[in-house]
């Protein structure tokens, strides 16, 4: 998966914006302004791409012990995110799509009714 692949695959799901907020290095993917992705561009550009994915605290427990490339989320909070390496070529696209569709249920699951029942 390289950076276009995943603002795409982002990007098509339903209610997403991208954004900055905190730099010009950090993408962020929000449902509903609430982040369930985000990446920093200079790293993928420099060949250590990962993505920090929400997650199940237990799911994020399993994965972390299944898999090298799969750690607590960096700069974030550890039980409820996962920074997902892509650059270490363990994951397949179709776990790391996954991932992202975990990340973004888990987002939408945490919603507001009214807002859950738009999308």
């Amino acid at each position: 998966m390289n950076i276009e692949d995943y603002r795409n695959y982002c990007m098509a799901k339903k209610e997403v914006t991208e954004h900055f907020p905190f730099d010009n290095d950090t993408l962020v993917f929000k449902v509903c302004n609430k982040m369930f992705a985000l990446a920093s561009l200079k790293r993928w550009e420099n060949g250590e791409a990962f993505i920090n994915l929400k997650c199940d605290p237990e799911y994020a427990q399993e994965l972390r012990a299944a898999y090298d490339s799969i750690k607590p989320g960096y700069h974030m909070h550890k039980q409820q995110w996962n920074s997902v390496y892509i650059h270490t070529g363990e994951l397949s696209p179709k776990l790391i799509t996954d991932l992202i569709d975990h990340s973004y249920a888990m987002v939408v699951k945490g919603l507001p009714k009214k807002l859950r029942d738009s999308i």
